[in-house]
């Protein structure tokens, strides 16, 4: 079925908007993430309590890059646009897939500069957290958190 597939359409040569508009209609989707560790001049890294996770647990600010959208430029509008705070995303930490979704998220470190928290729908608490003091997260989020801390720290 492929091979017959891809004969058709070496023989109908349509331009490359009608080509790309095509593949996309047949071929599998995959949504780009983005989240972060950011960290404050004292170290403290910044979590949210979003409003469409269960119970009361913490989590790293992300969100989903738009068409076009460099990722770190995406980190940076998500955590602007869902809580009024600003960070920069200095360096990425990882890329990695989710196993139960057609989803890469794309994981930075950076520096949290300040603002003033404005609730939104989706985050309804933001806050500094110390290593020694981090509330439940997410254990995938965890282990980044931990492998960012320990790039944090100064080596001796």
């Amino acid at each position: 079925m492929k091979t017959l597939f891809l004969g058709i359409w070496k023989i109908l040569r349509l331009p490359k908007n009608l080509q790309l508009f095509f593949v996309r209609r047949v071929s599998d989707q995959f949504l780009i993430g983005v989240a972060g560790i950011f960290f404050d001049e004292e170290n403290r890294i910044l979590l949210f309590r979003h409003t469409y996770r269960n119970g009361e647990s913490w989590a790293l600010p992300g969100g989903y890059i738009k068409a076009k959208e460099h990722p770190k430029e995406a980190i940076e509008r998500e955590v602007m646009e869902e809580s009024g705070l600003t960070i920069t995303a200095d360096e990425r930490l990882k890329i990695r897939t989710d196993r139960t979704s057609a989803r890469i998220e794309i994981i930075y470190i950076g520096s949290f500069i300040g603002g003033e928290f404005k609730p939104s729908s989706e985050v309804k608490e933001a806050r500094l957290f110390s290593f020694d003091d981090l509330p439940i997260v997410p254990k995938d989020q965890l282990i980044f958190i931990e492998k960012a801390y320990e790039l944090r720290l100064p080596k001796m």
